[in-house]
């Protein structure tokens, strides 16, 4: 079998003038390379286009030169502006047809909201005559099977919704059947508290010796990177090799490591708190409430997680938090000790077993020559200690909340590891 594995490309092309001006962001792309991906097929190029006939046919030829797998999203609404289906018969040379099969379904998700299926509606049973018609079951535009020339082809709708239950329930399963792909692995660790380049010189030694299979490959993000090692190949050999060399790795980087795979910072703090039997609350400034909104997306915070003052103005951190206005007025509110107290302060009155707090100069004003912007004070309370750290980011407001907000779950871990060591261990 591995003999006879394919090396399948794909090429996504999404349709839409909205995504042109962004006033749409593409999700959807990123969301099928995954699936692709999982499924050993690699996508060769992504492309988005106007809703205009020409360059939707010329995106599609130069697709289908370079791979053996098209997808197509965006352009099957009912509208005017949806020219997909009418552009995809003029490239196959075809017409379109009545599918009574899409009408059936049409007829049933409109009956399902008690409604009658318009006549602008019924146009969207209108299919190429030479398709194989795809179901969707989250709404009334027909998906579109085509193979030419060697060459598998997908409409999907636009919506991501409805995309994603056609790729999940039709599109991928007939792709699995359609192509003998290769067998694709892949391992991340995420790591914090070291930058790229110095990572890259810590795996120096380890890249000159990793097996051809596997291939290393550094994703920074903010305030993190994660090393994600990817294995292409025989199912049996690639596990064998990735568990080798999966453990290399760990040693030498595992003083920064947090995660693995698609975890992120709050869930691993989630977990570890949880497991503990332990609280925590948040005490923010510069961050606006963006620790807590984090920590809140993971289902089941609400077991460790208490609650949240964001206190940004002096007046309610000395109202609120207890902190002298005498001390903000000699040190301000971005300097190690108004962010100790920020942090006991919130853990007493929200009565947790640990608190975060943070302050700092967002920007893009603000800064001074001591304190330029992306300067950032987070502490770390427990019922024994506070712990403070002075950070220095950039000028970048939405980068520099980030980068806080990742910083600060990473202290609370570091606290919980090593006030709890022993317990952790067992666990």
């Amino acid at each position: 079998k591995a003999a006879n594995m394919e090396k399948v490309l794909a090429s996504i092309i999404t349709i839409g003038d909205e995504l042109l001006i962004g006033q749409v962001v593409d999700t959807n792309s990123a969301w099928m390379g995954q699936q692709l991906n999982a499924h050993g097929i690699k996508v060769h190029q992504i492309t988005s286009v106007s809703d205009d006939e020409q360059h939707i046919l010329n995106a599609l030829t130069d697709a289908a030169s370079r791979v053996q797998l098209v997808l197509i999203t965006g352009g099957l609404g009912p509208t005017r502006d949806d020219i997909t289906k009418y552009t995809l018969c003029k490239y196959f040379n075809t017409k379109l047809v009545f599918s009574d099969k899409a009408y059936e379904n049409l007829v049933a998700i409109f009956k399902k909201f008690g409604r009658e299926v318009t006549e602008r509606n019924r146009s969207q049973a209108d299919l190429p005559e030479n398709c194989t018609p795809v179901i969707n079951l989250r709404g009334t535009a027909s998906g579109m099977w085509f193979y030419h020339n060697g060459v598998v082809y997908v409409s999907m709708p636009g919506v991501p919704h409805e995309m994603k239950g056609m790729m999940t329930d039709a599109v991928l399963p007939m792709l699995k059947q359609r192509f003998n792909t290769p067998f694709i692995m892949h391992r991340t660790i995420l790591t914090q508290g070291i930058g790229e380049s110095f990572l890259a010189d810590l795996l120096d030694k380890f890249e000159d010796e990793i097996p051809s299979v596997l291939k290393l490959a550094y994703l920074p993000a903010s305030g993190m990177v994660r090393l994600r090692l990817t294995g292409i190949g025989e199912e049996t050999m690639i596990k064998s090799t990735m568990q080798q060399q999966v453990q290399k790795l760990i040693e030498i980087v595992k003083p920064y490591i947090y995660g693995y795979d698609d975890e992120s910072l709050e869930i691993v703090v989630g977990r570890i708190l949880k497991s503990l039997g332990k609280t925590v609350c948040t005490a923010e400034s510069c961050t606006g409430g963006y620790v807590a909104h984090l920590i809140t997306k993971v289902p089941g915070s609400s077991a460790y997680y208490v609650g949240s003052t964001v206190t940004y103005s002096y007046p309610i951190k000395t109202n609120l938090l207890h902190v002298p206005a005498d001390l903000l007025e000699k040190h301000g509110a971005v300097s190690e000790e108004v962010v100790r107290i920020m942090a006991s302060e919130s853990r007493r009155l929200l009565n947790t077993d640990y608190s975060i707090a943070t302050t700092g100069i967002a920007g893009p004003d603000g800064g001074t020559t001591d304190k330029p912007v992306g300067t950032v004070w987070i502490g770390v309370a427990t019922k024994t200690q506070v712990v403070a750290r002075k950070f220095q980011f950039g000028g970048d407001r939405s980068r520099n909340i980030e980068m806080t907000a990742v910083n600060a779950l990473n202290m609370l871990r570091k606290v919980l590891i090593e006030e709890n060591a022993e317990v952790l261990k067992d666990n």
